[in-house]
């Protein structure tokens, strides 16, 4: 099956993250099979818009920590031996550079947010042009905890230094409705109308010529790739390298592989572990 679906209809093409199974976790090849589907949807002269969602009960629930944080082979996808910050670099600025597909693509993108858009997945949120959530739904950047930093670094584009210091040095979940209040996304409904006010808005935008829509896309982008994105960008991809590999990291690494990654989240998120100390904070009472 593949993680990617695309489909056409009409002046739409849908793009659908497709692992169900996992809250469409991000594996080695989703960035890839989405990219294909950006491409496919600006190859069609007749597409205007491309609506991005995911399949199940979650948009996307980032990386799949199963794979990565979980597992205990000793060896990375990057193959054995120490840890190369260039090699990482690459592997991770590939995944980056395959979701900023929607950013660069020429054809208009907006995310259907529903259940979760976390982690890897807000990345992927947040590289789309405009973002419309359920109001339950929770958008975040957890691992800002410990062991990541978001690669896309969107965060700052799109809400300022005030607002992404709020999520970043927090790591906190908020829901669509407190998404909405800081401009973080276009507008949150309740989850029964999602599908309805994404349609009206994608709806409106396919009156407007293609190429209309591709000229103030452009015009818009380049403010913000004049405001450093790119620069931006390689800081963060590098700095999430080192959150992996830092001690805190490793140790976020053993936990998951001793007690399995979802216990070492919970731990993460609640704030009930010392990552320097590798120690619950609790029996340190």
């Amino acid at each position: 099956m593949p993680t990617v679906v695309y489909e056409k209809d009409g002046r739409i093409g849908r793009i659908t993250l497709n692992r169900p199974e996992v809250m469409n976790a991000i594996n080695t090849d989703l960035p890839r099979e989405l990219e294909a589907c950006v491409e496919q949807a600006n190859d069609d002269k007749d597409v205007h818009v491309i609506v991005l969602s995911g399949a199940g009960e979650a948009f996307s629930a980032g990386y799949d920590l199963t794979a990565y944080a979980q597992n205990t082979s000793g060896k990375s996808q990057y193959g054995d031996g120490p840890w190369d910050p260039m090699q990482d670099y690459a592997f991770m600025m590939g995944n980056n550079q395959k979701f900023m597909s929607l950013w660069r693509s020429y054809k208009p993108v907006i995310a259907k947010v529903h259940g979760f858009a976390v982690a890897g997945g807000s990345d992927i949120a947040l590289c789309c042009d405009l973002v419309v959530m359920a109001d339950t739904a929770k958008i975040g950047y957890m691992p800002a905890r410990v062991w990541g930093c978001p690669t896309t670094a969107m965060w700052v584009y799109r809400l300022g230094a005030e607002q992404a210091k709020r999520m970043l040095l927090t790591g906190d979940k908020i829901d669509g409705r407190e998404a909405e209040r800081i401009g973080l996304v276009h507008k949150a409904v309740p989850e029964a109308d999602l599908d309805v006010e994404v349609e009206r808005l994608a709806e409106r935008m396919c009156t407007v010529p293609i190429n209309q829509l591709m000229m103030q896309k452009l015009m818009i982008n380049q403010a913000l790739d004049s405001m450093g994105l790119q620069n931006t960008q390689m800081i963060a991809t590098l700095f999430d390298g080192i959150t992996r590999h830092s001690p805190e990291g490793v140790n976020f690494k053993r936990r998951s592989e001793e007690m399995g990654w979802k216990q070492a989240v919970r731990e993460r998120d609640l704030g009930t572990f010392d990552w320097t100390e590798n120690r619950s904070i609790n029996s340190a009472k």
